[in-house]
């Protein structure tokens, strides 16, 4: 008769039981943890875009955040308010230009002006939209801001001096101090081609400082933004997709394969803008001119490596086209519609809803843009002055340049993903060098 031992095999057992457990706990892929943004490039052995080790980044410029600003001088030459137009992004570039150009000509700072835009649903103004109190604390030393005019202003209008169509190498104090000094209190619409390599430095740490320390979100909108960041899963990618009728039509270019609906809508847009065709088309496509589509972003997106299951909020406005090519492949999708009440959201006009996109976006976990317009560059660049850097552009260039030359599958994946990694790795597009500057790590 044979004794076995049953201690040997139960102890091999257990070990066997407790070493299959580990590996299903700590799977990735593991059925135990649903939520888990992970792709099947990960189990091929791929790395998605943002882990790669970046060489460079963008941080606040010292001079700016450490510098020595001489006084403020005891007699200002007059009043300015800035006129700021458009998008709520476009109207903060040009109020932090306005910033600047007050201090360069040594002026006190009227509280801006929000021109009411029908095109963009908006009647709010700059108060309903940032904390006034705030900007103008934060504010002090840089330049000198008011509520209120003197009883000598106050009833009036100021005299308009219009910047914005100036072209060549536009100079304000050439061209806009002796309005100031005349009148005494003008408005101005920045212009875009302004020479800031003339200001001093003074003028230009008020525009970084403007631009990036001061302007806060008015309570109401900062806590419904703020409650919106917090149901939102995480961790999550928010996305700036640009594919909107009005947006195709001014980029004066022609797709194939879009439905009836989104050509009759482009058609109903373009008025006297002709879609380029033949050579030229080619061309302007080639130059990175044409917006991309919802499907060419997930392509992209799939070329990056991330994962099909990530959660991505939709930083966008109404009427995007041709969503479906996106989200048939990238499940996860949400937008502030989603988590707002009906009440809420009908309630909200254009510069609040995009404060709201504003306020997710610099605070996701990584943002990506398929343009690079001005709320692009205000969410890059505090996204890099809070020290957050998976921050990418896709590039509308490559892509056109990749696909004219007929690159399809494999090799349009890899040479999509070394443009952008090259893009990323070096930081490029991530902020401005009006306030930041470029760190090699």
């Amino acid at each position: 008769m044979f004794i076995v031992s049953v201690k040997p095999f139960f102890s091999v057992l257990v070990v066997g039981l407790c070493l299959t457990l580990a590996v299903l706990l700590l799977s990735p892929s593991s059925s135990l943890f649903p939520g888990a943004s992970v792709s099947s490039t990960h189990q091929r052995g791929y790395t998605d875009i943002w882990s790669l080790r970046r060489v460079a980044e963008w941080r606040p410029c010292k001079w700016w955040l450490q510098g020595h600003l001489p006084a403020l001088p005891a007699d200002s030459n007059g009043y300015i308010r800035v006129d700021c137009y458009g998008g709520l992004n476009q109207m903060r570039r040009d109020l932090c230009d306005g910033v600047g150009v007050a201090r360069l000509l040594n002026a006190t700072l009227v509280l801006p002006k929000f021109e009411v835009a029908a095109y963009w649903n908006e009647s709010s103004g700059f108060a309903d939209v940032f904390d006034v109190d705030y900007f103008i604390s934060q504010m002090n030393g840089y330049v000198k801001v008011v509520k209120e005019l003197p009883l000598e202003f106050a009833s009036k209008e100021p005299h308009h001096v219009d910047c914005s169509k100036r072209k060549g190498q536009f100079d304000y104090i050439e061209s806009v101090l002796p309005s100031l000094l005349e009148h005494h209190y003008i408005s101005i619409t920045p212009a875009m081609s302004q020479r800031r390599d003339r200001y001093p430095q003074y003028a230009k740490a008020a525009l970084c400082q403007a631009c990036y320390n001061a302007l806060r979100l008015a309570k109401p909108v900062e806590e419904k933004a703020k409650k919106l960041l917090e149901v939102l899963p995480k961790p999550f990618l928010s996305l700036h997709l640009r594919f909107e009728p009005d947006m195709v039509a001014y980029s004066q270019c022609e797709y194939q394969g879009l439905s009836t609906a989104s050509l009759e809508a482009i058609e109903a847009a373009r008025v006297d803008r002709k879609p380029w065709t033949g050579e030229l088309a080619k061309i302007w496509r080639k130059r990175g001119k044409c917006p991309l589509t919802p499907r060419e972003t997930a392509l992209i997106f799939q070329a990056l490596h991330i994962p099909t299951n990530t959660n991505i909020y939709l930083a966008a406005g109404d009427g995007l086209m041709e969503m479906e090519g996106f989200t048939s492949v990238y499940t996860n999708v949400v937008t502030k519609s989603s988590f707002l009440s009906s009440d809420d959201f009908l309630n909200m006009h254009g510069n609040t809803k995009a404060a709201l996109d504003y306020y997710v976006s610099i605070n996701s976990d990584s943002y990506v843009a398929t343009f690079f317009g001005n709320m692009d560059k205000m969410v890059a660049a505090m996204r890099a002055f809070n020290g957050k850097q998976r921050t990418l552009f896709l590039s509308r260039r490559a892509f056109a340049e990749f696909t004219y030359n007929g690159l399809k599958g494999k090799e349009l994946n890899q040479a999509l993903w070394k443009a952008h990694r090259d893009d990323f790795v070096m930081g490029r597009g991530s902020a401005l060098s009006d306030c930041f500057c470029e760190f090699k790590l």
